[in-house]
């Protein structure tokens, strides 16, 4: 069974994710581009996985959207994004992992609704910082 740490953006959250990742899916529905403030969300699934909370358990806020299987948990001090269990295992948000996951993005899923900008991002000047 492998093991990935995790923290949020100020660190007074840390947590581990045991278990193995199934999938890595990049979401455009539009919760979770609300959620994420961005085109889309990048989130593992460990259906088997659980969630120990190292540090900061006390920081974590959980949200979920009412009548819906759309929530998020986050830092109640920066805001980041945190893993939340689910029923069957944990979803974890990829950019919160102090390493690389195990498993690369399979899908991007919702793209229906993805954003009205959301098109043709590829072809994008790239810098590798802010650009003067």
């Amino acid at each position: 069974m492998s093991h990935q740490l995790g923290s949020c953006l100020c660190g007074a959250v840390r947590y581990e994710i045991h278990g193995s990742f199934a999938a890595f899916f990049l979401c455009h529905c539009a919760r979770c581009r609300k959620g994420s403030g961005s085109a889309h969300a990048a989130n593992l699934f460990a259906p088997h996985g659980t969630l120990h909370w190292i540090s900061g358990a006390d920081q974590v806020t959980q949200f979920r959207v009412p009548g819906t299987r759309h929530g998020r948990s986050f830092c109640s001090t920066c805001g980041a994004g945190l893993p939340r269990p689910e029923a069957g295992g944990v979803v974890v948000p990829a950019g919160g992992l102090d390493s690389s996951p195990s498993i690369t993005p399979q899908a991007h899923i919702f793209v229906g609704a993805r954003a009205s900008w959301d098109h043709d991002l590829h072809t994008l000047p790239r810098f590798e910082a802010l650009p003067d």
